[in-house]
């Protein structure tokens, strides 16, 4: 495990990265700035390691980072319809800062702080921070971790948990971006999708779900059978037209940590990925909002597809939407969350 100071905070706290390394030489770079994924080094099908995820050189730009890059999204994952909900009788509002709804908990997520660290070894970190109640718009005092565990078989772990004194919000999620073919090979559009889902949830043109899940069959939502994704992508479909292409949650038929849920695969490199969850929903989104003004590492831009992500989770709006399952964290109990990608 190799350690890294990178910079410092606008408040002056140590931004520390750490490298963890496994048995085969795939290595995972994670900083204490929120929990944020920077390196993912794979091996191709000829054994020659490419850093999968996109992501910056400046450390600057993570304060920003409109895409997400690599974020452990905390405490709510995904889009809250008209940025509010409620929860006990108590309706809390959130921050606007998605056309009139919330996305990714606001303007101040727990992912743009410093996180302690718990453990770290060779192969594992957990990190810690205490949610103080009102933080983001959630009720609640809470304490919350991740552990990011590489194992062996070159899989990427991360294990989310968290303890409120209150009910309240609890879904997060990891949000890097993809390319199996290395961060700076541009489009994904040639990577073949597969996912285990009969259902989605259908949403309003402001990418609202409000209850309805439809069936896949017979329209270009439909990755139950693998498909590049460049292949409907364009599809003249409401939803890929309300969303520029694939920004959608997708109903598991059966979330596992023992089966995969979803592949990608580039056939180029050779490379492919299973996703595993514990969660409900997948959201897949295809970068269809990135364009050439985000340079990433190395100098590399980073245009509209040139990465993917699989974001496990409960439903978007699920808080507004009481047929979904609710992520909600019950006061005095552990709510735990997992999701494994793992490179075969």
């Amino acid at each position: 495990m190799e350690k890294e100071i990178l910079g410092k905070t606008k408040n002056n706290e140590d931004i520390i990265a750490y490298t963890l390394v496994n048995e085969n030489g795939m290595q995972a770079k994670i900083m204490n700035y929120g929990c944020n994924l920077l390196e993912l080094w794979v091996p191709d099908k000829e054994g020659i390691l490419s850093d999968v995820v996109l992501g910056y050189d400046k450390i600057e730009d993570y304060f920003v980072n409109g895409p997400g890059f690599g974020c452990c999204i905390c405490p709510n994952g995904n889009r809250i319809g008209d940025a509010k909900f409620t929860l006990n009788g108590v309706e809390y509002k959130l921050d606007v800062n998605d056309g009139k709804n919330n996305l990714h908990s606001g303007f101040n997520p727990m992912h743009k702080r410093i996180w302690d660290i718990k453990e770290v070894d060779e192969k594992h970190i957990t990190f810690t921070c205490h949610k103080a109640d009102g933080e983001c718009g959630f009720p609640g005092e809470m304490d919350i971790e991740i552990t990011y565990t590489l194992g062996d078989d070159n899989s990427l772990r991360l294990d989310y948990s968290g303890v409120s004194d209150v009910d309240t919000v609890f879904n997060p999620t990891n949000h890097s971006y993809f390319n199996l073919n290395g961060h700076d090979s541009g489009s994904v559009m040639n990577h073949i999708v597969w996912i285990d889902a009969d259902r989605y949830t259908h949403t309003d043109e402001a990418s609202i779900p409000l209850g309805e899940c439809r069936e896949v069959k017979g329209t270009p939502m439909d990755f139950t059978t693998p498909k590049a994704l460049i292949k409907d992508t364009e599809a003249d479909y409401d939803q890929l037209n309300w969303a520029g292409g694939f920004d959608h949650n997708y109903c598991l038929n059966n979330p596992s940590l023992s089966k995969p849920c979803c592949t990608l695969e580039d056939p180029e490199s050779g490379r492919k990925m299973e996703v595993y969850t514990d969660l409900p929903g997948m959201q897949l989104y295809a970068g269809n909002y990135l364009d050439s003004s985000h340079i990433g590492k190395g100098g590399a831009p980073y245009d509209k597809r040139f990465g993917v992500c699989f974001e496990s989770q409960f439903f978007p709006n699920a808080l507004n939407v009481p047929s979904f399952a609710q992520p909600i964290a019950k006061a005095g109990q552990k709510a735990h969350s997992t999701t494994i990608y793992k490179f075969v």
